[in-house]
């Protein structure tokens, strides 16, 4: 508790950013902090997490885990004697968030909420997205649980803090089977845009083909018999030559193709034999799988993993640090080498195969122009150059065609239809589970928020009713029925707060206990909540908080009303106007 602009929702961003990973948001307020303690109880384990920092930067960060609060309080290094050891160190603010994330997720027993993205991709969020619940947004916010309203995530936060069978494999499921269908249809969508192009392609070649072909017997007719079979010959013996240069240009292509993947691969001997020379590490990965690819997705490796598997000597598959000791670095090194010397072996070879083409293709050229000269100076005179343009039409239109077979037809892969009908059946069955487990909580649950938006001073409130998705109605001043992002700034506060309580009495009810317990609320008061309402919200929520093992960090720059609702022991507060910290 503090005067306006003295450090109340610093303390909350610093709160988060210890036990989030990252700040919602930084606050030039706090530039010129070195040092950040804070001590937690994370799912009955006494945990302290202890961060440096420069220029609002983690530079080095450490968390804890000690018997009790006590023992950790004035410790920020391991000290094994009494039992405080470390869970994790950390040398940035990217590493601190992506430890702090892995680490709730698993002392929590959290699992990622999966969702596709436009049908196209999986989307998994985190530990983040379930803070969003813990820290209340902005009274304006559209989103009545979490600060995130894409992608489903309030429903599924809400399935997930109800403990609904399977939810998490519900998620994955529906989500598999919607990218796999749309997966389907784009691919079947492609196919028919293809073949619908190739067939009008093959429609104009033909059209073009008969007008050249009826082109050429004109002009063939026109001709006299000593004239016809000259002309027949030298044109016989340019199409000949005109193939011989196809094929041999088809040969150049894939002996191109050849030397290009074996020069690429001695470049990849070359590389890795560098690495070997002067990493260990890399020696001792030498003879272990090198996939480019993610054998479960398909997807291509980053190249920060593979510059972190040299630097920091994290394995780019599974990223676990890569120990021990290199044991035969020469046996390594020749092998290595041997490998440089045969892929330049094969380098060669594939380069002296492609000159020889290149000749060949060359003096194929060569007798094709010649071919041509003399089809040109054929005796014909003036109708000589309209004939041979004629006949080489005919050939181009005839190969054009050739090279446009008409385009298979879509064959649907049995696997992928088995798959997508076992995935839509799974779902539809975890769906029928999920709909009679909910029935009884979500009517125990519409009636706690009803019966807690009240109390916390929603004075019309008459009721409510909450969906799997977390779409709430709320019914209100003589049944007047609207959505929760039509209500005021001061409501959506006091519903918000009416879902999380009533998420921890329903599920100490049922006897579920997935919410985390905490809940951080910055200034209640400045979302036009009236000082009688906000006497009213704040006594309630001392008393769920101590009757549903809920903790409670609010802040208000209100002196008097942080001591009319609360005992002493509660209360953190600095003096009128000076800073809280």
């Amino acid at each position: 508790m503090a005067s306006n602009l003295r450090g109340k929702s610093s303390v909350l961003e610093l709160v988060t950013w210890c036990l989030r990973g990252t700040p919602r948001e930084k606050s030039g307020a706090i530039h010129w902090l070195r040092e950040v303690d804070l001590d937690a109880t994370v799912a009955g384990q006494a945990m302290a997490f202890r961060l440096n920092l420069e220029s609002e930067e983690i530079t080095s960060a450490i968390a804890l885990s000690g018997p009790d609060q006590q023992t950790l309080e004035t410790r920020r290094s391991p000290d094994p004697a009494q039992g405080v050891l470390p869970l994790f160190r950390a040398a940035s603010s990217e590493s601190y968030a992506q430890q702090v994330q892995a680490l709730m997720m698993q002392w929590m027993d959290l699992h990622p909420l999966i969702s596709a993205k436009e049908g196209t991709a999986a989307v998994t969020n985190g530990w983040p997205a379930y803070y969003g619940a813990l820290y209340m947004p902005g009274a304006r916010s559209p989103s009545l649980l979490g600060d995130v309203a894409m992608s489903g995530l309030p429903g599924r936060l809400l399935q997930v803090f109800l403990d609904l069978p399977a939810a998490g494999v519900l998620t994955k499921v529906k989500t598999q089977a919607a990218l796999m269908s749309t997966a389907r249809q784009r691919r079947q969508s492609a196919v028919k845009a293809a073949q619908a192009e190739r067939s009008e392609q093959r429609r104009q070649t033909e059209d073009d083909l008969v007008a050249a072909q009826a082109r050429l017997k004109h002009l063939t007719q026109g001709a006299d018999n000593s004239d016809q079979e000259s002309l027949a010959d030298l044109a016989e013996a340019t199409m000949q030559s005109a193939t011989a240069v196809v094929n041999s240009q088809q040969a150049w292509d894939t002996l191109m193709l050849l030397h290009r993947q074996a020069r690429a691969q001695r470049q990849r001997d070359e590389k890795l034999l560098n690495d070997v020379r002067e990493s260990a590490i890399a020696r001792r990965l030498f003879h272990g799988l090198d996939p480019t690819t993610c054998p479960r997705c398909d997807q291509s490796f980053a190249a920060e993993r593979r510059r972190l598997e040299l630097q920091e000597h994290s394995c780019a598959v599974c990223a676990r640090p890569v120990q021990g000791d290199d044991e035969a670095p020469e046996d390594v090194l020749a092998e290595a080498e041997d490998r440089v010397r045969a892929s330049s072996e094969a380098e060669r070879l594939s380069k002296e195969a492609l000159e020889q083409a290149e000749g060949e293709l060359h003096q194929l050229s060569r007798d094709l122009r010649t071919a041509q000269d003399r089809l040109r100076r054929a005796d014909a005179a003036a109708r000589v150059p309209e004939y041979a343009q004629a006949r080489e039409g005919v050939l181009r239109l005839e190969g054009a065609l050739s090279v446009l077979p008409e385009l298979p037809p879509s064959l649907d892969d049995p696997a992928e239809d088995l798959a997508i009908k076992v995935l839509r059946a799974a779902a539809k069955t975890l769906e029928d589970d999920h709909a009679k487990e909910a029935d009884k909580l979500f009517a125990d649950l519409n009636t706690e928020i009803s019966a807690l938006g009240r109390k916390f001073g929603f004075a019309g409130l008459e009721s409510v009713k909450i969906d799997r998705a977390a779409h709430l109605r709320v019914t209100s001043d003589g049944g007047h029925e609207r959505s929760f992002s039509d209500q005021v700034p001061g409501e959506r506060l006091r519903l918000r707060i009416a879902v999380i309580v009533a998420l921890l009495r329903v599920g100490a009810v049922h006897q579920i206990s997935t919410h985390p317990g905490l809940l951080l609320i910055d200034s209640p008061k400045a979302e036009e909540i009236q000082d009688v309402d906000i006497h009213l919200l704040l006594e309630e929520l001392n008393a769920v908080a101590e009757a549903n093992q809920l903790q409670v960090l609010v802040t208000t720059a209100d002196f008097d009303l942080a001591h009319d609702v609360l005992p002493s022991g509660s209360i953190i507060e600095a003096a009128e106007g000076k800073p809280l910290w």
